[in-house]
């Protein structure tokens, strides 16, 4: 009965998403920005609040392109580690929608989600004003609302808001005062709603700089950088360029954190300066010893301070965990490599990852060893981009398919999608599949990840092992859903996902038939899914079905 009712409020939810169509049209007749920043404000008040009572959300606000999630994970579990109690806001969601909000890194439960949605849900009917257009908030913005009610009813400590997308118009953004702001690295994405080069994508990101309110950011290409230093300037916010992780750890042991891949070095830095400028904002003594101070260069950002991360720092950090970015997970002769990545410089470290824990893995004594490549890519990215950053991987076989977990998804509304149509994610399917043949009929070029000079088997390196060509390289296949893509994939060899029987004509295809013996027979199977968060979230719902719970 309370799982029905979870799902009774989640398919109610789902009817604000936007539809496919009609997101088309809003794309090409949007409005003033600044006019939907005061509709969230009208909708915040018609649901019982005030902008003022966000305030004693103690709210740290987070943006950029690239690792704001992770960066928001760190941060979060470090003040965890001070007994603090705490709210996160975070999208997408994964495989439920209540994994958005967390109570002390936990999703909210599904009672506690069913009954705050349906409060502010008949709160907002019942304000209803049939003169204007749009009576009801759409999706993301629900949610958002959502969270506020459930930190203040939950009253915790503090609230770390992860921005949808951009910043300055963000409907995160209506808070007035924050504790503290951070900017991740920044990079192209959502070009369609920020613009199309860094530089305005800085100016977007910049918008959720408060005057007065210590702000942080990490080392940016500089012409976004001073974007965002004059951003700050005008509104006489201090905005602080974090030193490298490094810095932070001389003099003491290595900092060891909870997510894997260099990259993260970066987000964990930023995490270590928001959440010591937190607890120094609130009075806390126990937030890290200075060490000598790096003077800032003229004309440049001044620089964080840098100090002695506490042992409860330490903790936060190595017990951080943030599901769908570089995850490894090891199943009988399958490992599943999970990387929501999706932009070309997030891919590019996504890479990176893969191919250092390929180098990493112990070989098998005998048999041969098997690369998929599980993709998917939506709105306006450049699919074609992201394949080729894959393709010195060595894939024997790539798969293609939409986000969808299951052909029938309607006994599982966390997972629904009206903001696009089946056939459209199909032909996108099938383009992805037509990238990544046109690039292996130009296989003549370099691999671009390679160092000249460098010898192929030296420890330095991250080539490969050495990865004898199979007969059907290049082979690959587009499924109609994420179940059936994993059916083929493990042939029944991942002793957790054992769906039943694959549909009749599912393997009608020579290279599904072939590829098939290949798997059935292959000592290691190396799997990694990637190019979409959601695709990420439809494989671990699917994978580990502890987490649909």
């Amino acid at each position: 009965m309370k799982a029905e009712a979870y799902q009774d409020a989640v398919r109610t939810l789902n009817t604000l998403q936007t539809n496919a169509n009609y997101l088309e049209m809003v794309k090409r007749k949007r409005g003033d920005p600044q006019t939907q920043l005061e509709a969230m404000k009208l909708y915040l008040a018609r649901s019982g609040l005030q902008v003022e009572d966000l305030d004693q959300l103690n709210i740290i606000h987070i943006t950029g392109t690239k690792g704001k999630g992770s960066t928001c994970a760190f941060t979060e579990r470090i003040l965890r580690s001070y007994g603090l109690k705490t709210g996160f806001f975070s999208s997408p969601h994964l495989v439920q929608v209540r994994e958005r909000i967390r109570i002390n890194g936990q999703p909210i439960s599904s009672e506690l989600f069913t009954k705050h949605f349906w409060r502010l849900y008949h709160r907002l009917e019942e304000t209803k004003d049939d003169s204007s257009c749009v009576s009801m908030p759409g999706y993301f913005r629900f949610l958002t609302l959502m969270a506020f009610h459930v930190f203040l009813q939950e009253k915790v400590d503090l609230a770390v808001l992860e921005v949808g997308i951009g910043g300055a118009y963000d409907c995160t953004n209506i808070i007035r005062k924050p504790v503290v702001c951070g900017i991740t690295s920044l990079g192209i994405d959502h070009t369609g709603l920020l613009g199309d080069t860094m530089e305005k994508i800085a100016w977007q990101k910049g918008g959720i700089f408060k005057s007065g309110v210590p702000a942080f950011t990490v080392l940016q290409p500089d012409e976004p950088l001073a974007v965002l230093r004059d951003r700050a300037q005008q509104i006489s916010c201090p905005l602080y360029l974090c030193p490298p992780l490094q810095a932070l750890e001389e003099g003491g042991p290595p900092l060891t954190l909870g997510l894997e891949g260099e990259h993260q070095r970066s987000n964990a830095a930023l995490a270590l300066q928001v959440a010591r400028c937190w607890l120094q904002q609130k009075g806390y003594q126990d937030a890290g010893e200075l060490k000598a101070s790096r003077p800032s260069l003229p004309g440049q950002l001044p620089l964080a301070p840098v100090f002695q991360p506490t042992p409860r720092m330490q903790q936060g950090l190595r017990h951080t965990e943030w599901p769908g970015r570089t995850q490894l997970l090891r199943r009988g002769p399958l490992t599943w490599y999970l990387d929501g990545a999706h932009t070309t410089s997030s891919m590019q470290a996504c890479v990176r990852w893969f191919r250092q824990a390929l180098h990493r893995c112990e070989r098998p004594d005998s048999g041969s060893e098997v690369r998929v490549l599980l993709f998917n890519s939506t709105g306006d990215r450049d699919s074609a981009a992201l394949l080729k950053l894959l393709q010195p991987c060595q894939f024997d076989y790539a798969i293609f398919c939409p986000n969808l977990a299951e052909m029938a998804s309607t006994d599982n509304a966390d997972q629904q999608n009206f903001t696009v149509t089946l056939d459209q994610v199909l032909l996108r399917c099938l383009a992805h599949q037509q990238h990544w043949s046109r690039l292996h009929e130009e296989q003549v070029s370099p691999d671009p990840w390679s160092t000249p000079g460098q010898e192929q088997d030296g420890p330095a390196s991250l080539l490969l092992a050495p990865h004898p060509p199979h007969t059907h390289s290049a082979s690959s296949l587009v499924f109609s859903c994420i179940s059936h893509a994993l059916q083929w994939i493990t042939q029944g060899r991942d002793p957790l996902f054992q769906p039943p029987s694959p549909p009749r004509g599912l393997l009608a295809h020579p290279v599904a038939d072939s590829g098939a013996t290949v798997l059935q027979e292959a000592a290691a199977i190396h799997v990694l899914v990637t190019g979409s968060l959601h695709l990420v979230g439809g494989v671990l719902k699917l994978l580990e079905p502890s987490l649909s719970q």
